[in-house]
């Protein structure tokens, strides 16, 4: 199985939570971390220590998307609250299907969540790569 991630967070939200929250959504899917050939967010996130440091330990690069890019995908489960932060209705929908290549239909996992013992948020969307 080839499959993209999109991930998305609160600021300042460990690795340790970012982790878990992949590990479970590629679980819920029947997925490993073999079958990921690709992971995406939303440019804000480019300097999010979490989010870089659990990528990194897996060998993972994230591609990072413009607010503007995500907007333009239609996702199952777009949220008011991400927009008003973001600028975009959805980041792990959008940038699992944007780094895929594919669309909704092709969504295994929409929004898996995470919060961690201090109360920062994950979240994760799985989508599989079109050949």
């Amino acid at each position: 199985m080839n499959i993209a991630l999109g991930v998305g967070c609160d600021r300042g939200t460990p690795a340790t939570t970012v982790a878990q929250c992949i590990a479970e959504a590629l679980d819920a899917c029947g997925a490993t971390a073999a079958d990921v050939h690709a992971v995406a967010s939303i440019d804000l996130k480019a300097d999010e220590a979490g989010l870089i440091e659990a990528t990194r330990a897996q060998g993972w690069t994230v591609r990072f998307y413009p607010a503007a890019a995500l907007a333009s995908v239609p996702v199952p489960n777009p949220s008011e609250t991400v927009r008003k932060y973001t600028g975009t209705p959805s980041v792990a929908e959008a940038a699992a299907l944007l780094a895929a290549g594919a669309d909704m239909s092709q969504l295994l996992i929409e929004k898996h969540k995470r919060r961690g013992p201090d109360g920062r948020n994950a979240t994760v969307s799985i989508a599989r790569i079109s050949p």
